[in-house]
């Protein structure tokens, strides 16, 4: 029987699988830390009446068998970190639907479907570059051949460290009629307006790009302005544009450069090589276009001008995806008989709810995150607000199951 413990304490109960000297979290993907965090997660489960089972890539699922249908309704989260992380940063979610499942077999009994709970392996990409690896591999987007030639910063293999777990076997696509995560907010909003949950209705799309800009290195001191390719300036000058336009176009696009290169990164050296990134997020496709079309053209404009070339490479591009807009509603409808304060709005940040919501009827809740501040050690939620989630996510799940 699994002993009843407050929020926080379940927090910081799987915090210690990876807990930093400052008080953050690393629990990077297939680390001994990761493991007994899934393995603690799984014993959990079990403790609260739930049958588990893990996957081919680590994910680890909870499950209580529905009395009518076979439609499965999933809940959870992440277990992965990001280097010296938050506690709460996808944990929360895994955490608060394992309360919320188990309450409700114990309050209710057995649902009309089937309820199951996730610790999705990996969303963040922090210790390989391949995010999501634990989602899309349920929905059938990854599968082992996406691991070849993938390697940490230590030269590990993907493959290898998955072995080293104890994991083996072929991914195979998992069964999900509907998926709900609950999140911490990681950004302002929600506390700002002193809200207590966020209803998302969207998830951004995201485009990054990376954008060469080629001039002509020179004397500092003895090449006239107006004789100049500077590729530095140039850049400069496309940044500062790129923001004009996004500040102009949408109050809900934003567009960040949070990365340059410089060549030959001289003092007294004209510039002849600028790389630089692009991100680019909205909720609508169109808008994203249309942005980037615009930005585009001014780059060329601005290249011209002068007198240096450019390149474009694009790198991601994942569609944005709205949230289950009937669910939405329902949800709202609870709040406001409840007296609890939610707001609609729309997350700059990629959650495996995005991946899901690709496939699948997909419902996105937020708590409020202090300061706004995630991935960082200060990551906090005030315990009632955690609590709240909860409850809310609860009632979410009676209402979809029972």
């Amino acid at each position: 029987m699994m002993i009843k413990t407050t929020v926080q304490q379940q927090v910081d109960w799987l915090a210690q699988f990876g807990l930093t000297e400052d008080g953050g979290v690393t629990r990077l993907l297939y680390t001994a830390e990761w493991q007994q965090a899934q393995q603690a997660l799984r014993t959990r489960m079990e403790q609260g009446g739930l049958t588990t089972d893990i996957d081919a890539v680590g994910n680890v699922f909870g499950r209580i068998e529905g009395t009518q249908t076979d439609d499965i309704i999933l809940t959870g989260s992440h277990v992965d970190t990001v280097v010296n992380g938050g506690k709460l940063d996808g944990a929360y979610g895994v955490i608060a639907s394992i309360v919320a499942v188990t309450e409700l077999l114990e309050e209710h009994g057995r649902p009309k479907k089937t309820l199951e709970v996730v610790s999705l392996c990996e969303e963040e990409g922090s210790r390989f570059p391949l995010t999501f690896w634990g989602s899309r591999s349920v929905v059938g987007q990854y599968n082992l051949a996406h691991m070849d030639g993938v390697i940490d910063q230590h030269g590990i293999p993907l493959h290898v460290a998955r072995a080293a777990c104890g994991i083996d076997g072929v991914p195979t696509v998992r069964r999900v009629n509907r998926f709900v995560e609950l999140h911490i907010e990681q950004g302002q909003v929600l506390e700002r307006k002193q809200k207590d949950i966020g209803v998302v209705t969207h998830i951004v799309g995201q485009r990054r790009y990376t954008i060469t800009i080629r001039g002509e290195s020179n004397h500092a001191g003895t090449t006239p302005m107006p004789y100049r390719q500077d590729a530095l300036v140039a850049a400069a000058t496309c940044i500062a544009r790129f923001t004009e336009e996004a500040n102009a176009f949408d109050d809900t696009l934003v567009a960040t450069t949070g990365q340059m290169h410089i060549s030959p990164n001289v003092p007294n050296v004209i510039a002849n090589d600028v790389k630089f990134t692009l991100d680019v997020r909205h909720y609508d496709e169109a808008t994203i276009i249309a942005y980037c079309e615009k930005i585009f053209s001014a780059l060329a404009e601005i290249a011209a001008q002068h007198g240096v070339t450019y390149g474009i490479e694009q790198w991601l591009d994942v569609a944005p995806v709205a949230m289950d807009a009937h669910v939405n509603e329902w949800v709202k409808t609870y709040l406001q008989q409840h007296d609890i304060s939610y707001e609609e709005m729309v997350s700059g940040a990629g959650h495996d709810a995005q991946v899901f919501g690709e496939v699948v009827p997909t419902t996105l809740l937020f708590v409020p995150s202090k300061d706004g501040i995630s991935h960082s050690p200060k990551e906090y939620t005030a315990a009632e607000q955690l609590q709240t989630g909860i409850d809310v996510l609860k009632a979410v799940l009676y209402q979809l199951a029972y």
